[in-house]
């Protein structure tokens, strides 16, 4: 790892500190049950300091502080609930990162930073290179202590963050233990997900029960619940044989929709995240909300708007050359894909740089492309309008030709209150019909509702995504993509080596596209972004080979077959900064099987 002076430290815990606050109502005193969380945090980050120094001179040894380091983290459980709601960019950024260099702004400047805190300390520390990494133990523990105790001294001083919905961070605590608590994405040396949640639902329990608030409600079923699951854990506490699927219906679930319940006052996140307040299953179609993504809100979408967007969709003629539509590249018959290794041009001959992903669930991100180049829907749909090899037009010349079209003109005056065939309009238009494409009746989503039945080896393949396989370190639960928990507003890219074709074609090399560090985002022009490409969504994957940004992968077995070696620097290949983890994942034969028929189980293609 890479350090930075001291000066931009200040600067960056500062501004965490400072940054936004999506419940920021002013300044007030919080509970009791808070106070002493955050207090004991404190001491506990004191002890780990001090292990850590220790650790340095051979005065500890390293299963000390691997325990002090544990204790550290579960103090620091029983109050994520609270600190990462109030405080999310703080949270994110200086305690709990995740280990990966990344982009952090300063003023109009862009640093390359690498990572701070628990989750940093906890892979280094139970990593077999522990005892040479002695001095970087400390290093960082020690900007941990610092960044943490500047937070508690200004929080003695000044209080806390007091928001309207005391329900909603217990809720998002719920989607982070299960999207990246037992998937092992916040302990990833340690894998020591049920000792975590089980502090993490005593810390819920704690604060129930200790803050006047919640007197106004029946509390029982929550605290009935929350102890059934301490049980649980207590006692499930193996990372390979923990069933997530058990966990999620008897203890997750419940609790999710029982809080849900307690207070229906003001969304404190409607202008921060995509995920739905009212929603009562993760696995249901309205979790994640689409207007969240879109410049099109839910106010001015309609049925008639939908069915404009669509006809947009599949008309050649607004193309340059009237040969290409959206369908082109998009067919609905393939789960919104083409098939094809890369997508056509307009030029005969010739392709695009990449394949296309499938429309299903697109418009749930916060950025588009494979290089990550477009922030909204919208945007995505301008690239191509302008690009050379794509509709190879403008907005302009589109909007002239749909005014020449009599069907078009009652369409629009049909959707829209003022009828104008604008820019703007155009583009809600086919923001509604592409928003319209999601998909969350899977025959899984549909098992997670207590629905319907799937077999064992779906079961065994979902427990292998989340766990063994490190497949929902990446592709997040529910959506499974790159969406980040729990506030499903930002989008990762990851470093996978992926190489020109299938592991079992030899000689292999690495493929030469360098993704996100030539997209025209500036201050993503870094080393870290280097053949870096979006963490699509795996829902509909069985539709939608060839697989990866190349198309070079044409079956679900070749991709497994890449992921079980460590991608490409598990193959022996030189990636820089790859983020995927090179170690080999040991599956067996029959554990790809099952984890395909789980990949399988998530197909739903009743939207068109």
């Amino acid at each position: 790892m890479r350090f930075y002076p001291l000066a931009i430290i200040v600067l960056l815990i500062g501004f965490a500190v400072m940054s936004f606050n999506p419940v920021d109502k002013g300044i007030e005193s919080e509970s009791t049950m808070v106070n002493k969380g955050l207090t004991d945090f404190k001491s506990k980050l004191d002890q780990l300091k001090s292990d850590a120094y220790q650790f340095s001179e051979d005065k500890i040894s390293l299963g000390q502080l691997q325990e002090s380091l544990k204790n550290t983290r579960n103090s620091f459980k029983e109050i994520e609930f609270y600190v990462a709601y109030h405080y999310p960019e703080f949270t994110k950024s200086k305690l709990n990162a995740a280990p990966l260099f990344h982009i952090e702004a300063a003023g109009t400047k862009a640093y390359t930073l690498p990572p701070e805190g628990l989750q940093v300390l906890d892979e280094l520390i139970f990593s077999d290179e522990a005892t040479e990494q002695k001095e970087e133990i400390k290093t960082i523990t020690t900007y941990l202590y610092n960044s943490y105790a500047s937070f508690y001294l200004s929080s003695i001083k000044n209080g806390l963050s007091k928001g309207n919905n005391k329900t909603l961070p217990l809720r998002i605590e719920l989607i982070r233990i299960y999207s990246l608590g037992v998937t092992g994405f916040d302990t990833p040396g340690s894998l020591n997900v049920s000792d975590e949640a089980s502090h993490a639902f005593l810390g819920m329990k704690k604060y129930i029960n200790d803050d006047p608030y919640f007197k106004n409600y029946s509390i029982q079923r929550a605290n009935a619940i929350l102890m059934e699951g301490i049980d649980y854990l207590a006692k499930n506490t193996d990372f390979e044989t923990f069933d997530r699927i058990e966990f999620y219906k008897k203890y997750i679930q419940p609790l999710y929709e029982e809080l849900g319940k307690w207070d229906g006052r003001s969304d404190d996140l409607k202008e921060f995240s995509g995920w739905n307040v009212n929603n009562k299953n993760l696995f249901s179609s309205d979790f994640l909300d689409p207007y969240f993504y879109t410049l099109l809100k839910k106010d001015e979408d309609n049925v008639d708007l939908r069915k404009l967007g669509k006809e947009i969709f599949y008309d050649q003629n607004l193309s340059d050359n009237g040969k290409m539509s959206c369908a082109t590249c998009h067919l609905p018959e393939n789960a919104f894909t083409d098939l094809k290794t890369k997508s056509q041009s307009n030029v005969e001959g010739k392709t695009v740089l990449r394949n296309s992903p499938s429309l299903y669930n697109a418009v749930f991100a916060k950025r588009f492309f494979y290089d990550l180049r477009a922030f909204y829907l919208e945007q995505q749909a301008e690239h191509v309008i302008y690009n050379e090899d794509e509709f190879n037009t403008s907005y302009e010349s589109i909007i002239k030709k749909l005014k020449t079209k009599p069907e078009y003109r009652k369409a629009f005056k049909k959707a829209f209150k003022d009828g104008n065939i604008s820019k703007e309009n155009f583009s809600k238009a086919l923001s509604s019909y592409v928003a319209s494409l999601y998909s969350y009746e899977s025959d899984f989503d549909k098992f997670m509702r207590n629905e319907k039945e799937i077999s064992s080896d779906v079961k065994k393949g979902f427990n292998l995504f989340m766990g063994k396989a490190n497949c929902a370190t990446c592709h997040f639960a529910p959506n499974f993509s790159g969406l980040v928990p729990p506030f499903f507003n930002e989008n990762e890219s990851e470093v996978l080596g992926i190489t020109t074709k299938p592991i079992s074609q030899k000689p292999l090399e690495l493929d030469a596209d360098r993704g996100r560090v030539n997209s025209p985002v500036k201050k993503e022009n870094s080393w870290i972004y280097e053949n870096s490409f979006k963490t699509v969504t795996v829902r509909n994957i069985a539709l939608t080979k060839p697989y990866f940004h190349n198309g070079a992968f044409n079956t679900l077995e070749e991709v497994l077959d890449f992921y079980n070696e460590g991608g490409g620097e598990g193959l022996g290949l030189k990636v820089k900064n790859q983020t995927l983890a090179p170690d080999k994942l040991n599956l067996t034969q029959p554990e790809i099987k099952q984890i395909i028929a789980f990949l399988n189980s998530l197909t739903d293609v009743s939207r068109k």
